[in-house]
């Protein structure tokens, strides 16, 4: 006997009544409660449990750790310091590129977006070139006269390798703080300044007073992902040689076959240091003063620099910019140097080691490994990022915001924290061993690179949506079409650049993931380009490190590409994917 529509089950009927973008919503919920809190969940528990009971004794055992201590004391200053170097460097930077005009702007202001193409990480390959006993400071130094390397020991400018990750993760993050400071300052009412003016203000208590406070989210938001990942990173401390820090100790000890408790325990420190500074910053930094009320109705119309001024402009964004891309310069004459020893520039220039790349199975296979990696997470993130970026803007379902909450809270929790509690969930005899990183991870470091960069398509996608008004999605429905056509036919042509933009970010990023990259691929056969990276500047081969430089010059020609078009697409609202 067939059944009536009033027989059919419950949870068919559900189905068939419910609403796309319902269920759409409770998918993502379900996609990130499993692939981030429930990793986050784990590691937190293995940090808390001794003998198969809640415990301290882990914890314990850290705080009474002097040197642990003195690591995470390290990372805080090294985050701290990188960050205040940011924003040094870029708040007169974004000034002068907002409130003035001078010849060849769009050049300089491009450029600076240049150190973005390379991770630290890459650029560390280089830095002995530069800076060794032999390196080319020396070398320049001996030929202007200043040292003589055949006397004596040759000063090593690395030195304990502090201050060298600290200025290269400036100068390769800063970036990012000058893309929110730019757009923050664009949006700044000039009407506000002009009345302290009227009133008798100098330009340096308009600054303090009114310009500095309306700032804040703007720093705020570049800054808190400059000291987060400054403060978790692994890439470049590794290449350096500078391994005095908590983010390294956790990645050493998580490549052991055998992880314990008090590994998980430092991890819990880390994650609750970096949120807790990112809710301090979002409490000191993030509150908006006014701002809201204070975005420009008009646009400023930036006062027109003379010869002086032009000149100053250009030595100050040209030697920012020629600091930065030095680490691009050497990797690039590493790649294709012959024969370089002691000397200023190589002897000798040959392709031998890219061909040497693209031929050899294993570094062609970490880049095909890290095509798939990349194409696949960016592919979800297009998904999961659009869906929630049109409830937030379009539908305004109930949980929109608790949704673009959980979706943001990567840019909080560092990779490899993340990564530590992949690895707490797929341990051996777990549920998800089948995906570890000592079977196939292949499936983890999909979804580790999709949740990571999930917040960049959000933000693009979103931004794109606010600009577009709804009344035509409307009118084409008042002519007749479908909900699904009107998005077809009229939202996303109009939100392509948005799209595209997102994407090309997302993947060139994914392409380069260095934290997750480094801890969930163990075995060699699923290698990232980073992780060949890595293995190749540690070998023990001669041309180790011309080959690692090919592998890195790679990644910078995608990751050059697909920044340098997302920023042909979106113009100034490229900042709008880095924002918290």
């Amino acid at each position: 006997m067939e059944r009536t529509g009033t027989e059919r089950p419950l949870w068919r009927r559900y189905l068939e009544q419910a609403d796309p973008l319902v269920a759409a919503e409770v998918l993502i919920f379900l996609f990130v409660g499993v692939f981030f809190f429930w990793p986050l969940y784990e590691a937190v528990q293995a940090g808390l449990t001794a003998e198969g009971r809640f415990s301290f004794y882990w914890l314990g055992r850290l705080f009474s750790n002097r040197i642990v201590l003195g690591q995470i004391a390290n990372s805080f200053l090294l985050a701290c310091v990188t960050t205040a170097l940011c924003l040094v460097l870029t708040m007169p930077m974004a000034i002068v590129s907002t409130r003035y005009q001078f010849r060849g702007q769009g050049i300089l202001t491009g450029l600076l977006l240049v150190p973005l193409i390379l991770p630290p990480f890459v650029g560390a390959l280089s830095i002995k070139r530069y800076l060794g006993q032999f390196g080319i400071l020396n070398l320049v130094l001996e030929r202007l006269g200043v040292l003589d390397l055949s006397s004596g020991r040759p000063p090593d400018w690395l030195g304990s390798g502090f201050w060298v990750v600290t200025v290269l993760q400036t100068l390769n993050l800063f970036p990012i703080l000058y893309l929110n400071l730019s757009a923050a300052l664009a949006n700044l009412d000039p009407a506000y300044a002009q009345a302290a003016r009227n009133l008798g203000a100098g330009k340096w208590t308009v600054f303090r007073r009114i310009t500095l406070p309306l700032l804040r989210p703007g720093i705020f938001a570049g800054g808190s992902i400059v000291f987060i990942w400054s403060f978790t990173d692994i890439g470049t401390p590794l290449m350096v040689g500078y391994e005095e820090l908590a983010s390294v100790r956790i990645f050493k000890e998580l490549a052991r076959a055998d992880v314990s408790g008090r590994t998980y325990s430092l991890v819990l420190v880390m994650l609750v240091l970096s949120v807790l500074f990112y809710v301090l910053g979002k409490v000191v930094f993030g509150r908006s003063s006014g701002a809201e009320s204070a975005k420009a109705s008009t646009a400023s119309a930036g006062q027109r620099l003379g010869f002086w001024g032009t000149l100053g402009a250009w030595v100050f964004f040209g030697g920012v910019i020629l600091l930065a891309i030095l680490p691009h310069i050497g990797v690039v004459l590493t790649a294709v140097s012959g024969q370089w020893i002691k000397t200023i520039l190589p002897e000798r220039y040959t392709l031998d080691h890219l061909l040497f790349v693209l031929r050899q199975p294993e570094p062609r296979r970490a880049v095909l490994n890290s095509l798939v990696y990349a194409g696949l997470s960016t592919t979800l993130d297009l998904v999961i990022g659009s869906a929630a970026a049109w409830m937030l803007v379009r539908r305004r379902l109930r949980g929109a915001r608790v949704l673009d909450l959980c979706l943001m809270l990567p840019l909080a929790v560092p990779g490899v924290i993340l990564a530590a509690g992949y690895i707490a969930m797929t341990a051996p005899g777990r549920l998800l061993e089948a995906i570890g990183p000592m079977r196939n991870p292949t499936m983890l470091l999909v979804i580790a690179y999709t949740i990571r960069r999930a917040p960049f398509v959000v933000r693009g996608v979103t931004a794109g949506l606010q600009q577009i008004p709804e009344t035509l999605e409307q009118a084409a429905r008042n002519l007749g079409a479908t909900a699904g056509q009107a998005i077809r036919r009229i939202t996303v042509p109009l939100i392509a650049a948005n799209l595209i933009a997102s994407g090309l970010l997302t993947f060139s990023y994914a392409m380069l993931e260095v934290s997750d990259s480094l801890v969930l691929a163990q075995l060699r056969v699923h290698y990232p380009i980073t992780k060949e990276i890595y293995t190749q500047a540690y070998s023990a081969n001669t041309d180790a490190m011309q080959i690692a430089a090919s592998l890195g010059l790679l990644g910078m020609l995608v990751l050059g590409g697909s920044l340098a078009a997302a920023a042909v697409l979106m113009g100034k609202r490229l900042g709008a994917v880095f924002r918290a």
